[in-house]
């Protein structure tokens, strides 16, 4: 018997491969400017990390000095003081932990249900036109400045601003809500809802439009009312995004929104004890230039606030991989 000879290889398509490496170059192209802006913010800061360990005093470079800049000269010629800025941070640690994380579990479990249920209602929509109307209402917030925020949340609730005015006229006293803590925390919550609800359904939109239709037709067949298809149907095909969505939320726990918490208590001192998160702390640290140390203190409150979300994404992901491994990250 002759041997049989094996298959040649069909020859490889030049002209196929050139136009496959097009196709990629365009979406390299289209990922280039995220990719460098996470190397300009996120990775080329990483070397300042030693600040939350170094003692940093400003130190003019010689000429013989390797860095003529005068910032990494001086980071480089400080003295390492080991743990000693994080005793700094620990003395307000308690409000700060409070704020910052109490702030970031109310927003996310009450911006879960808003963002969903958002998403659901413009997607049960029929009219396509009416309901992108809705939804560019809903997101146009997250554009606006929390500088103009503030400017109009002052307008209304300043002593002599719109809701004083209209409770004097109903014969009421007028409320200082700029020096009583207790209208704050509503404050921030609705004022986050307002802003950030239309952006965070977008998602949920998108996954929503990729259900087959045909289990919503199946179920109203069976008689299942718009409840139980959302029930059993819509929540559970949603359930994968809205898991993924806040193991990366649960990482941003230590992570304040610094404009909003910065911006809306318009310096009021005697608000600190319920404005004041990480983020603003560290800002305020740098900010006090006659403070000894004060780049080393805010890099050891930056420094906490990483470490301890990339923990914390690890341990949620954890959990969620041990009880439903589909839903997981990694």
């Amino acid at each position: 018997m002759s041997a049989v000879n094996p298959a040649k290889p069909k020859p490889r398509n030049r002209h196929a491969s050139q136009g496959g490496w097009k196709r990629q170059a365009a979406y390299l192209t289209m990922v280039l400017p995220g990719v460098i802006l996470l190397l300009m913010f996120s990775y080329l800061p990483m070397p300042g990390v030693i600040l939350a360990f170094k003692s940093y005093q400003m130190t003019v470079p010689t000429e013989t000095s390797f860095f003529q800049n005068v910032f990494l000269n001086s980071l480089v010629a400080s003295n390492w003081n080991g743990i000693s800025n994080f005793t700094y941070l620990l003395k307000d640690a308690p409000m700060l932990i409070r704020n910052t994380v109490g702030y970031n579990v109310l927003f996310m479990v009450v911006g879960v249900i808003l963002q969903v249920g958002l998403a659901v209602v413009i997607n049960e929509m029929r009219n396509r036109k009416t309901a992108k109307v809705y939804h560019t209402i809903a997101f146009m917030p997250y554009f606006v400045s929390w500088i103009v925020v503030m400017y109009a949340l002052y307008a209304m609730i300043a002593f002599n601003g719109f809701f004083n005015q209209v409770a004097a006229n109903l014969g009421k006293e007028p409320i200082k809500y700029y020096s009583q803590k207790q209208y704050w925390p509503w404050i921030f919550l609705l004022a986050n809802i307002w802003k950030y609800t239309g952006q965070g359904s977008i998602i949920y939109l998108a996954t929503l439009t990729g259900f087959d239709e045909q289990l919503y037709e199946a179920g109203s067949i069976d008689g299942a009312s718009n409840w139980q298809q959302f029930r059993y149907i819509t929540l559970p095909q949603l359930m994968p995004t809205i898991v993924m969505l806040q193991i990366l939320a649960v990482g941003r726990i230590f992570n304040g929104d610094f404009d909003m918490f910065y911006s809306l208590p318009n310096g009021s001192g005697t608000l600190r004890q319920v404005t004041t998160t990480i983020d603003v702390y560290v800002y305020d640290m740098l900010k006090k230039g006659n403070l000894r140390n004060s780049f080393g203190y805010a890099g050891a409150g930056a420094f906490f606030q990483s470490i301890v979300g990339f923990v914390l994404i690890l341990l949620t992901n954890a959990i969620v991989r041990r009880h439903q491994p589909d839903m997981a990250l990694f």
